[in-house]
């Protein structure tokens, strides 16, 4: 009834609408945790390092949920898995506020990651199936935008939360979310339908060892690794960076400075037009340019201004990033582009698991300037690795 009531139009862009929402509360999730370090380093009696593995625990296995739940997406349904992972994701976070042992926050942490990786292998072929070729590049790009966006305000809403109540609260308003949303999806979205092609998981296996003999796919998943790492490594030290000297600044005016990120992240729906101008390859080094310079130049200055233009410089060199460089992995994945993009994802979040665990340590061995300037040199080795990178599209 509800399709009689409004124009094709309409209804494609309240679609696009829901996706673009679900990207943003779904990706959120990986960055959550980062501004409750010291919260949960002093709630549970534990070290600084060992409460990254808050953060990394999630990471680690959201990569490990793509290359699962890609496979098994036609077969159940790309509207079912969408739901039963909203379904999933809002127990186990509403579990996580219950969590009075750190064990088993770190296991509820992995599922969460786990059962939050159904959307966005999904995503992208819901987008196949449901919308008009002509509409796709605009919905896939609305979806990529919530990613990069989930990077702040993830962050922003659970150090305010936090402030304002406490950690448990945190959990318990993205459950509320969570759960929200896959009633949301379950009434609104059209549902498809699964597929019933037998041996999907032997040629997925066969197509993910494929992807792996092309030199020009490692390229890219270097410098995939690095996003996400050099990303949550930042963020993760940042806090307790503006804290100290010669900062000071309080716990609301770094909220702040986090919350100014988004600027930079306003930058990723350009890329598509900077590439139509100076083509892809350069303007993916462009990008990596730009973020190793923001993480150099964070590690050199002692101005607040500097500083937190340098931080939204990194951010924007980021944002250029991502859109580019799983366009040219879809182009380059050919007839195992679905593999290939499942790669790219599961790359990208060992990265996050890495990035807050990396960061720590070279906070305890060299602190923060050493901290930023190692940031700054891995995204620097990407940058050579996009130098390397030529783009020759194998036949789809």
């Amino acid at each position: 009834m509800k399709d009689l009531l409004v124009s094709a139009a309409t209804r494609y862009y309240l679609y696009t609408m829901i996706l673009f929402w679900c990207a943003l509360i779904v990706v959120s999730s990986v960055y959550v945790s980062t501004p409750l370090s010291h919260t949960l380093s002093m709630y549970f009696h534990v070290s600084l390092s060992e409460a990254a593995w808050i953060s990394s625990s999630f990471s680690m296995f959201y990569a490990i949920g793509f290359l699962f739940f890609t496979p098994f997406t036609n077969r159940i349904g790309e509207k079912q898995m969408i739901v039963f992972g909203l379904v999933m994701l809002t127990i186990c976070t509403v579990s996580i506020g219950y969590s009075d042992n750190f064990q088993t926050l770190l296991v509820l942490r992995a599922l969460q990651g786990f059962f939050a990786a159904t959307f966005a292998p999904t995503a992208l072929s819901y987008v196949f199936e449901v919308f008009p070729p002509s509409k796709r590049i605009m919905v896939i790009g609305y979806i990529s935008f919530g990613y990069v966006l989930a990077g702040i305000i993830g962050q922003s809403l659970s150090d305010v939360i936090n402030q304002t109540l406490d950690w448990h609260a945190v959990f318990y308003f993205f459950a509320c979310i969570y759960g929200l949303s896959a009633i949301l999806v379950a009434w609104l979205l059209p549902a498809t339908s699964p597929s019933k092609r037998d041996g999907m998981m032997k040629k997925y296996i066969e197509q993910l060892s494929r992807i792996f003999r092309r030199k020009q796919l490692l390229y890219c998943y270097l410098i995939t690794i690095m996003l996400l790492l050099t990303f949550l490594g930042m963020y993760t030290v940042l806090g307790d960076y503006l804290r100290s000297s010669p900062y000071h600044l309080t716990t609301q005016e770094v909220f702040y400075v986090r919350v100014l990120g988004v600027i930079g992240m306003l930058c990723s729906p350009f890329a598509v037009k900077a590439v139509k101008i100076i083509g892809e390859l350069a303007m993916l080094r462009c990008s990596l340019a730009m973020a190793s310079s923001g993480l150099l130049l964070l590690s050199l200055s002692n101005h607040l201004i500097v500083t937190i233009l340098t931080s939204i410089w990194y951010v924007a060199g980021i944002s250029f990033t991502f859109p580019i460089i799983m366009t040219i992995i879809g182009n380059l994945g050919g007839k195992e582009r679905a593999a290939a993009s499942s790669m790219y994802a599961f790359i990208l979040f060992v990265g996050a698991s890495l990035g807050p665990i990396i960061s720590l340590k070279l906070l305890e061995i060299g602190g923060y300037i050493l901290t930023f300037l190692i940031l700054s040199c891995c995204l620097l080795i990407a940058l050579g690795a996009g130098f390397l990178l030529k783009i020759s599209r194998p036949k789809a």
